[in-house]
């Protein structure tokens, strides 16, 4: 049925067929809304209603920092959170680095500043003394063993399998290669350097060899280590040339900031990355006094109190060696393969350490001692007692003799030597130690043949 509908001065008519037909007309009078002025009160609440919600989230923004400024003062002190930064390196410390929760469990800053130095504790090891065939005697010239593809040198001394194999029996008195074999072998530092290294008790190390990384300052140490910790990054003359390149100089004092510098001659590797695991793996050589070290890859920087981190993952849990677990995988096995599929050692190379492990009766286990089987060495907390050193020497010989990959080498130490008081703490607690920023410039090789 059709409909048409017509307007006229407010009146809607309808018209239908059906009416038409009919000859009725319904008419309908459309009324108009009186609208009553809206009062000033309801015109508030109005506008109170659209700004409340902003306003609220706003003010709830604004407690909440509140909240997280006064929890990180130093009026809140807490065993369960990071001491608060010293005036030095507080300007340093980024937001993220005040909110994170931290999964390393340090002592309030008090206890921090009261805490004394402790002597290695003794370990249920047969080992009392470890001596170093570099004071030996020994004939340099004798090299008609050696392998010819072997990084071996007159720094390292010639390790045989045979003395490879002796040096995991322990003993009372143990004889091991553990670099300084010749003093021609090289890595070479002024008699001012080694006056210094032997005035340190407590170490943070780093180095960065080849040009290799920039120096970033450590943050988040008291007053009293900054005093009682020596904080050393060794380089060599390419790094030196590079840093000053860019405006960086050692100053007077033979620093850079908290870093005291130690430039190093006659480096003994054409492979830097094996040059960087001298003062990596044997630091007690390089420090003979020195009871705790603490390693820092070139790529990280330290962000927290050395003494407070000692008394955290040594003393607490009676360790001598705490390094990370590894974030990705848990084999050696599997990081072997890893390392392969990223290019960072040839198969062939992978294959021969590999393949010795496993006649050497290294299983693909995951876990050891209810810990991953595969640690990640960027950071290393360690003692320097006897059978620490020890297993040190062992892990720097398989580097040397293998690839230059420490963490394939480490997990087999480990189940050889089965040293007590190793410690794999968690990866997050790797993150609280250090801030990661990456490699920054690829490390020039030296164009030298080795020794």
């Amino acid at each position: 049925m059709s409909s048409s509908s017509s307007l006229i001065q407010g009146i809607s008519i309808s018209v239908s067929d059906d009416d038409e037909a009919s000859g009725k007309v319904r008419v309908r009078v459309r009324r108009k809304r009186n609208r009553h002025p809206v009062s000033a009160h309801r015109r508030f609440l109005r506008r109170a209603a659209r700004l409340g919600g902003p306003l609220l989230l706003a003010a709830l923004a604004v407690s909440l920092f509140a909240y997280e400024y006064y929890r990180l003062s130093p009026f809140y002190s807490s065993t369960s959170s990071p001491p608060p930064p010293s005036p030095q390196a507080s300007g340093n410390l980024s937001h993220a680095d005040r909110v994170r929760k931290s999964c390393l469990k340090m002592l309030d800053t008090e206890m921090l500043q009261n805490l004394e130095l402790r002597e290695p504790p003794e370990q249920n090891l047969p080992v009392k003394k470890v001596v170093y065939r570099s004071s030996l005697p020994h004939l340099e010239d004798n090299i008609s063993s050696h392998m010819t593809n072997s990084r071996f040198n007159s720094f390292t001394g010639y390790q045989s399998l045979t003395e490879r194999e002796e040096s995991f029996k322990l003993k009372e008195t143990t004889a091991v290669h553990c670099g300084f074999y010749s003093e021609n072998g090289g890595f070479r530092v002024s008699d001012v350097d080694k006056d210094y290294m032997r005035s340190c008790r407590v170490v943070v190390a780093t180095c960065a060899f080849g040009g290799g990384d920039d120096l970033h300052q450590p943050i988040g140490m008291t007053e009293v280590s900054v005093k009682k910790v020596c904080y050393v990054a060794f380089w060599d003359e390419v790094t030196l040339s590079a840093q000053h390149e860019e405006g960086k100089k050692i100053g007077e004092d033979l620093r850079i900031g908290l870093w005291r510098i130690i430039l190093v001659r006659d480096l003994p590797f054409t492979d830097q990355r094996l040059n960087g695991k001298i003062p990596k793996l044997i630091s007690h050589r390089l420090f003979p006094m020195a009871r705790y070290s603490i390693w820092v890859d070139s790529k990280s920087q330290f962000r927290r109190d050395p003494l407070g981190v000692i008394e955290a993952l040594l003393w607490r849990s009676n360790s001598s060696l705490a390094l990370s677990e590894h974030g990705a995988r848990s084999s050696l096995y599997d990081e072997g393969n890893a390392i392969v599929k990223k290019h960072k050692a040839t198969p062939e190379e992978v294959k021969i350490q590999l393949d010795q492990y496993r006649q050497d009766g290294i299983p693909d286990d995951k876990r050891f001692n209810g810990k991953k089987a595969l640690a990640e060495a960027s950071a290393i907390v360690r003692d320097h007692a006897p059978s620490t050193n020890l297993f040190m020497c062992l892990w720097f010989n398989e580097v040397v003799r293998f690839t230059s990959r420490d963490q394939l080498s480490f997990p087999y130490v480990l189940r050889r030597l089965r040293l007590p008081g190793v410690h794999l703490f968690p990866v997050c607690a790797r993150k609280d130690l250090v801030n990661s920023f990456g490699h920054r410039r690829k490390v020039k090789p030296l164009a030298k043949e080795g020794r």
